[in-house]
């Protein structure tokens, strides 16, 4: 049996939660994270934390002083050993209790922590790359919280189904401005003649840890990123594209549509990455 822990509670993963005055489940009124746990370690768990502290101060959450970083990575251990993980996926969602738009009993955070066993060769090299598609038919603000994970994700929901049935492995997103900003899962990279590029957090792509991570190790080398706006024309044109989360680390993508790409420099940054920080990218 699988455990969850809910405000603090380990109970079985099928245990109700929440009723149906709940407003994260009326209004998506919340936050979640998702990483991973590797061989007894969390990878990159301070820089999770801390933007999922800024997502909750952002929507005008009330942080009680019992709740803190050092609580939840204790809860977040106690659980992985409740259900015996050595690698796992952990998801930590929080959101506002009951109530209507303008009632709510107070604003202080639930939470729920959730984790699933993860094979140990997640974020290896995909050799086959990936078969991504393009989906327009939702696009996504450029507002306040278009960088954060909050609960409102039906532009990326959408997107998967229509992978989905495209028989396609992501769906890349556009935004209000008819511009790529990431994919379905993860933030989104492509090279052109030689030159790394990714789209800046102002387009309203996810401010991805993984994204930030692989920006701040490239700099200074012959890989350094470039933040630059990304049209579905430039993309089509691209030498290469690859794909970065905090799960699947950094996955090439082969195909967009009609589209073909090699990954020789992404392979290559791929090396430096594992060479340069293994703790992150095994």
């Amino acid at each position: 049996m699988n455990f969850i822990n809910y405000n603090g509670k380990l109970l079985p993963e099928d245990t109700p939660i929440i009723n149906g005055n709940n407003r994260g489940l009326r209004f998506g009124d919340g936050l979640f994270e998702t990483l991973k746990y590797r061989n007894g370690n969390f990878v990159l768990l301070d820089e999770h934390l801390s933007r999922l502290w800024q997502g909750l101060k952002l929507l005008q959450f009330q942080i009680p002083k019992l709740f803190t970083l050092d609580q939840l990575e204790q809860q977040l251990h106690s659980l992985i050993d409740k259900n015996k993980c050595q690698h796992a996926r952990i998801r930590i969602t929080v959101f506002r209790g009951n109530g209507g738009l303008y009632d709510a009993e107070n604003h202080h955070p639930n939470y729920l922590l959730q984790c699933w066993p993860l094979n140990n060769q997640t974020g290896q090299w995909n050799e086959n790359g990936l078969h991504c598609c393009l989906y327009e038919s939702i696009q996504k603000t450029t507002d306040a919280i278009s960088n954060c994970k909050h609960n409102n994700f039906l532009p990326y929901v959408q997107g998967a189904l229509h992978a989905q049935q495209q028989q396609c492995n992501d769906a890349l997103i556009f935004n209000i401005h008819h511009r790529i900003c990431d994919s379905t899962i993860a933030n989104i990279f492509w090279i052109k003649d030689g030159q790394v590029f990714t789209p800046p957090l102002s387009e309203g792509c996810i401010a991805g840890i993984l994204r930030a991570e692989l920006i701040h190790t490239l700099k200074g080398t012959a890989h350094e990123v470039r933040e630059s706006t990304l049209s579905k024309e430039i993309l089509l044109e691209a030498d290469e594209v690859f794909l970065t989360n905090s799960i699947h680390e950094m996955r090439w993508v082969s195909r967009i549509d009609d589209s073909n790409y090699s990954c020789v420099q992404s392979m290559q940054i791929r090396m430096l990455l594992r060479q340069t920080n293994p703790s992150v990218f095994c």
